[in-house]
């Protein structure tokens, strides 16, 4: 039998490990690797969420908009939009042809913003 709790607490500290180097990556003017890693924070975020609401283990996805509506949680349309953008930075780091142009220092940095509002609030809810 699979520990539940022990999935929560994994996921939720990656993701708050993960959250670190996005911002340091961000800091580094590595912004598509920084928002790649922003993508994965609140992907295990959200995996935490799913993993404390369903428990079972989360699935293998990477969809944040998927993974959002698992948790029964009721975000925001302003967060909705953000993981919707965050999730062309999945991909961008794994498929060339989906490659999306690289955001400039500054659209990165409000990119970051709003997805760090996203991840506070999902990890206030934990």
């Amino acid at each position: 039998m699979v520990d539940i709790a022990k999935q929560v607490v994994y996921w939720r500290d990656g993701a708050q490990e993960d959250w670190a180097v996005a911002r340091e990556l961000l800091d580094l003017g590595r912004s598509r690797h920084g928002l790649f890693f922003a993508h994965l924070a609140l992907e295990k975020i959200l995996k935490a969420h799913v993993c404390a609401k369903t428990r079972e283990l989360a699935p293998r996805i990477h969809n944040l908009l998927i993974l959002a509506e698992m948790t029964g949680l009721r975000l925001s349309q302003g967060h909705r939009k953000t993981l919707s953008a965050l999730n062309a930075f999945c991909l961008a780091g794994r498929y060339p042809e989906t490659l999306p142009p690289a955001p400039s220092a500054a659209q990165a940095r409000a990119i970051l913003k709003r997805s760090g509002e996203a991840f506070t609030w999902l990890a206030d809810k934990l």
